[in-house]
């Protein structure tokens, strides 16, 4: 009982003074808040005036480059009036020179027409005077005159009849290159100058992912199905199509375009995709061929005629569209064959069609002169036009005068500078003829070169290569391009095999 009362004591001490220390650790704790509050507000403070100094410093920057690249515009400006200014003044002066020489021509005509009216009137006196002396009528002694001028004459008639020859042969050439130029003027048309890439754009840069899909696998299936090959490289919202094959490369941009509509993208709606794009490949390639037979104004070929005609907007010739090439030729023969009063129609036709059998040539083999031929033939064109379009290369006897016409619009239009590369050509047929040796192999599905030609992949028939066959394969295809085939660095095959199993539950 003694205890309590010192023990309840001790309890009210202890009570009192833990609550005085905690109120001294309470404000102890605010004023160390209020100084960090402080501290963090004067940090605040200067740097804010650290960013403020750094804008106007920029904007600064900014105004002199602005200020200086006003001044470089404004530079080019004062040269290019200064060109246009010159360039003025020369043409005022061409025109001078021009009506000069019109003054100068009409002077020498009057001229010419004075002198042909004094030799009239010295012919009329020297007949009379020849009719007085010799008694002979009007016509014999012309005759006579005639045949002494042929005699006393008759070597300077022949040089000046060479002469002559000579003259009108060098105002035909004349002529025929002024008529040629007045074409090539007439006519300007754009150049496709893609060659081998193409560039899709994409609107979210999360689609990246699910196009590679997991493990790459959607990716892979999409290059098996397409032949092409897909980069993927840092650039924001695009994604490279490789392939040397025009078309290839357009139906994997559809295919792509489709899948992503979709938003399913998986190995089998890829399959599903790539046919539907396909089809509407065919479709597109009619669509192509009709619009270039209406641009040159032929309207009674046959459907499949300008099926194939279609299928030469995705073939190119020395980096110069087929089918754009054609449609040139067309013009231009329309244009000479109008000057020099020939069969307009034919000599139109035959330049449309004088490259279509490059619509196939890979494909079944020969020239393409020999397979346009057959395909013309087949489809029942006349045989003007067939004579026409088959001398472009001087591999048949020019037959016709529009055979001529076809030739020269087929060289103009190649000749234009920029219209062809060799180079680019020369890197295509490599590549064509890398899937050639390819597909030669027995058991070999598809062929497609890739990397610009430093990786071939091959995709073989499973029921006809097994596992260890595609080890052999791999190493005969390396052989037989090694041998048969000429090109820098080295070239990786790559073989696949692919085995499935469907079955349907009913």
């Amino acid at each position: 009982m003694n205890q309590n009362p010192i023990l309840l004591g001790v309890l009210i001490i202890g009570a009192i003074i833990g609550y005085f220390a905690r109120q001294i650790i309470v404000k102890r704790q605010k004023d160390s808040l209020e100084q960090k509050i402080t501290k963090l507000s004067e940090e605040s403070e200067i740097k804010a005036k650290g960013i403020i100094l750094a804008a106007q410093e920029k904007s600064v920057s900014l105004l002199e480059d602005a200020k200086k690249e006003e001044k470089e515009r404004k530079i080019q400006f004062d040269r290019i009036e200064e060109r246009l200014v010159k360039r003025e003044e020369s043409m005022e002066k061409q025109w001078a020179d021009v009506r000069n020489q019109e003054n100068h021509i009409k002077e020498e005509s009057e001229k010419i027409k004075n002198s042909q009216i004094q030799v009239s009137e010295l012919k009329t006196r020297l007949t009379a005077d020849l009719q007085k002396i010799a008694n002979l009528t009007e016509t014999q002694a012309k005759e006579k005159l005639l045949e002494e001028i042929k005699e006393k004459y008759k070597e300077d008639l022949s040089s000046s009849l060479l002469k002559l020859t000579k003259e009108r042969q060098g105002e035909i050439e004349k002529k025929s290159v002024n008529m040629m130029v007045m074409a090539m003027q007439r006519l300007a048309r754009h150049h496709v100058a893609e060659a081998t890439t193409s560039a899709f754009h994409l609107e979210n840069e999360d689609l990246k992912g699910k196009i590679i899909g997991r493990e790459g696998r959607n990716i892979k299936a999409l290059e098996r199905e397409t032949g092409v090959e897909f980069i993927m490289d840092e650039t924001p919202g695009s994604i490279v199509i490789s392939s040397f094959d025009p078309m290839r490369r357009e139906i994997a941009k559809m295919a792509l375009e489709k899948l992503i509509k979709d938003g399913r993208i998986q190995p089998a709606k890829i399959e599903e995709k790539v046919e539907e794009a396909r089809n509407e490949m065919n479709k597109r390639m009619l669509d192509k061929g009709e619009e270039a037979a209406h641009e040159v104004g032929i309207y009674n070929l046959p459907q499949e005629i300008i099926q194939l005609l279609g299928r030469l907007y995705f073939r190119t010739s020395y980096g110069q569209n087929v089918l754009i090439h054609s449609i040139e030729c067309a013009h231009l023969a329309t244009m000479i064959a109008e000057e020099l009063g020939l069969n307009v129609e034919i000599a139109k036709a035959g330049a449309l069609l004088h490259d279509i059998g490059k619509a196939i040539d890979q494909e079944v083999g020969g020239k393409h002169v020999e397979v346009g031929q057959r395909i013309l033939k087949k489809f029942g064109i006349k045989d003007e036009i067939i004579h026409a379009m088959e001398a472009h290369h001087e591999e048949y006897p020019f037959s016709t005068p529009e055979s001529y016409i076809v030739a020269a619009a087929d060289a103009l239009s190649a000749s234009r500078p920029g219209a062809r590369r060799d180079s680019v050509e020369n890197y295509l047929k490599r590549l064509e003829e890398l899937e050639k040796i390819t597909k030669e192999f027995s058991g070999v599905k598809n062929a497609y070169a890739l990397s610009a030609g430093r990786e071939i992949r091959v995709f073989v028939i499973p029921e006809k290569i097994d596992d260890f066959g595609m080890l052999q394969l791999a190493k005969n295809i390396a052989s037989k391009i090694e041998s048969d085939l000429k090109y820098p660095g080295e070239i990786k095959v790559n073989v696949f095999r692919e085995t499935r199993a469907v079955e349907y539950a009913k």
